[in-house]
């Protein structure tokens, strides 16, 4: 464990949370997930607000969050329509309470090793209920005058 200064106090906080200069990032408490992917040719791996995001060929996949729930467990995007299939495959699945369009399976819940497995070898072998493509960035435009 690593102690982080508080005015008043030091509390002492997992080595995984201490980020220091010069070191890699920590890994990932769920980074095991993603280990299947990252032989895929077409696999991107991106932080996405506080989280870790799965890319596939350009399309947006999974995400692996270890915060707080609604932010703890492996969120699946995928569109609306593809949500009643995913959740009779996947019973422990459910829509995010935040993030609607996309399924969240709770590290918390006792299926999550099994379930959330199979979805990323699903994912592996290109199921087409699960990805969405990015929205394209909207450029910038320049200061007038310039």
């Amino acid at each position: 464990m690593a102690k982080r200064s508080v005015p008043g106090k030091t509390r002492r906080i997992p080595a995984a949370e201490a980020v220091t200069k010069g070191r890699a990032a920590p890994a990932h408490p769920l980074d095991w997930l993603f280990e299947p992917l990252e032989d895929h040719p077409g696999y991107l791996r991106r932080k996405m607000f506080g989280c870790e995001a799965a890319y596939l060929n350009g399309r947006l996949m999974l995400v692996l969050a270890a915060g707080e729930e609604p932010w703890n467990g492996l969120l699946v995007a995928t569109g609306r329509e593809s949500h009643p299939a995913l959740q009779a495959q996947w019973k422990a699945l459910q829509p995010h309470p935040v993030l609607g369009k996309w399924l969240y399976l709770s590290q918390n819940g006792a299926a999550f090793d099994t379930a959330a497995t199979a979805i990323v070898e699903h994912v592996r072998h290109g199921d087409p209920r699960i990805g969405v493509d990015p929205r394209p960035k909207k450029r910038k435009r320049a200061a007038p005058g310039k």
